[in-house]
């Protein structure tokens, strides 16, 4: 699962305006006809490089929520580049095969993880406040999602947030 926060409105909402760094860059990589990893998790505003390291061409798109692209058709041993400058969940794909997907989750804030195949999560250097807890999973549906949401507290010490279910 993927977990976020966003600073809540009202009294006692964090100071998050830390200097931006530049902007981020990583990479999805396509090999053995699988994307490397299935679940990234980016800030808005990061560059993504999806380098073809199969033998043979893929075509590389996404048309659900997040950014909607296509990189058209290209060759092994090249690399397009897309920057996900606006928050949501894109569904990438392969034009040619089937078979592979991945997810970007583009969040708009710094604070955010994946959690462990146990289920257990860690955000470390929150500053203290208020805060809206969110999350997406893979196979949840987008409600049962939306309902987990809910705002939390963080303070000094480390905060457990107990248990989150997901169906």
């Amino acid at each position: 699962a993927v977990v976020w926060l966003l600073p809540a409105s009202g009294p006692h909402v964090p100071n998050t305006d830390k200097p931006k760094t530049t902007a981020r860059r990583l990479t999805l990589l396509q090999k053995s006809k699988r994307f490397d990893p299935h679940i990234m998790v980016v800030e808005v505003g990061t560059m993504v490089d999806f380098p073809n390291r199969d033998p043979f061409f893929h075509n590389v798109f996404s048309l659900f929520d997040g950014k909607r692209f296509d990189l058209g058709l290209y060759e092994a041993g090249s690399t397009r580049s897309v920057r996900f400058d606006r928050p949501g969940v894109c569904y990438i794909f392969c034009n040619i095969h089937p078979e592979m997907s991945a997810v970007v989750v583009v969040v708009n804030s710094p604070y955010y993880t994946i959690s462990k195949s146990s289920g257990e999560f860690e955000i470390s250097g929150v500053p203290p406040g208020r805060y809206e807890l969110n999350v997406w999973a893979e196979h949840s549906l987008p409600k049962t999602l939306k309902e987990l949401s809910r705002e939390v507290a963080v303070g000094e010490d480390p905060t457990v947030l107990g248990t989150i279910h997901l169906q």
